[in-house]
């Protein structure tokens, strides 16, 4: 799936919401359709030797990387437009020269409802449909702004979610959390009264 040697690859960069992230979207596919897997540091890139690569410019703080897309998040005052041209050749000619993606296929991570001690057979069930609600209705649309959320937990009322990509430190990714995800899941599942995401201060 990561082999493309020999096939002329096209790349173009996509804006997300959060402006110091960037979507390079490809011609083809890394992972399978909906799998991705988030490199917040060089140190949690150890089985990517692409994203490893894309460390050693000085300027990217985090590789996002899904089926077809790469995000790029950067810790540097240098503007996209001086940056976008530089990682798009880099992304075109690593990958049309056959360099590995993975060392090994990342396992794709499963939501599942915690089993804790204080998890009613309720909690449970109310936490498989938040996960369906997730896959269903968000996760599509934070895929298309370079990003990914997933289901961590569900207590007393409270959904807590890890948000990946572009949605990690994304200035607007709060009023999403709140506007549109919170809103979503009270409407569709009224026992929810909150949604906050691990890490991320309000």
């Amino acid at each position: 799936m990561t082999e493309n040697k020999g096939n002329t690859v096209s790349v173009y960069a996509e804006a997300s919401p959060n402006p110091e992230s960037m979507k390079f979207v490809l011609n083809t596919s890394f992972l399978p359709e909906g799998q991705s897997v988030d490199y917040p540091n060089l140190e949690s890139a150890v089985n990517s030797p692409l994203a490893q690569e894309l460390f050693n410019f000085d300027y990217v703080s985090r590789v996002f990387i899904a089926s077809n897309f790469v995000t790029v998040t950067k810790n540097s005052d240098l503007e996209w437009v001086r940056l976008i041209p530089e990682l798009r050749t880099f992304l075109k000619s690593y990958v049309e020269a056959g360099g590995p993606i993975f060392t090994e296929m990342p396992v794709a991570a499963t939501a599942e409802p915690a089993a804790g001690a204080d998890t009613t057979p309720e909690d449970a069930a109310l936490s498989q449909k938040i996960i369906d609600l997730l896959d269903n209705y968000v996760r599509p649309a934070v895929e298309q702004d370079g990003g990914n959320i997933t289901f961590k937990s569900f207590h007393d009322g409270v959904v807590t979610v890890y948000l990946q990509g572009s949605c990690s430190g994304c200035p607007s990714a709060t009023v999403t959390l709140k506007a549109g995800i919170e809103n979503l899941l009270k409407r569709m599942i009224p026992e929810v009264k909150e949604v906050v995401a691990d890490g991320v201060t309000y």
